[in-house]
């Protein structure tokens, strides 16, 4: 009986521990895809910015409709390379969560 209670114990213990890991790796998850997106966003207004700059030294429409149109090619361009940036932090985040819980699902694996 007292052994059933030291596994018991001793798996309550593991499954403790690979939380706050698991708590952890979250945390640092977040925060870097907070610091991407701040990366993000603060070049995002600064292409606008200066887009919004030169289209007020335009003389031409034909002007204006090339820097918009490459404003538009580039912009599409960092959301794409955005989007796959963020897809791999939050793939990398859910990968680093939830390896602490592999060594603990041993304890739960039939036959075992």
């Amino acid at each position: 009986m007292v052994a059933n209670f030291d596994s018991v114990q001793q798996i309550g213990k593991e499954q403790f521990e690979a939380a706050s890991a698991s708590a952890a790796a979250v945390t640092k998850g977040w925060q870097s895809i907070a610091a991407e997106t701040t990366d993000y966003s603060k070049k995002s207004y600064e292409k606008s910015r200066a887009l919004a700059e030169k289209l007020l030294s335009v003389k031409k429409i034909e002007e204006a409709l090339h820097l918009q149109t490459e404003y538009a090619k580039g912009a599409y361009e960092d959301f794409v390379a955005g989007a796959s940036k963020f897809g791999e932090l939050y793939t990398a985040m859910t990968k680093e969560a939830l390896k602490p819980f592999e060594s603990v699902s041993k304890h739960f694996t039939p036959g075992k």
